[in-house]
């Protein structure tokens, strides 16, 4: 029992699926090491207004 051969455009499909599908985990993969950085970064401070007597 033989299986059919696969037909051209379904090659092409695959081709084009599996670009997107790279590009698409290398953008996931970009905003997790963003956002990983930006919270691990132990420089952030935020600055405390003091309520003082000058206006």
């Amino acid at each position: 029992m033989s299986f059919r051969q696969e037909h051209e455009l379904h090659k092409r499909r695959f081709g084009r699926n599996l670009g997107l599908g790279v590009i698409l985990v290398g953008l996931v993969a970009l905003v997790f090491g963003l956002t990983v950085v930006k919270v691990s970064n132990d420089d952030f401070s935020v600055e405390t207004q003091v309520s003082g007597g000058q206006n």
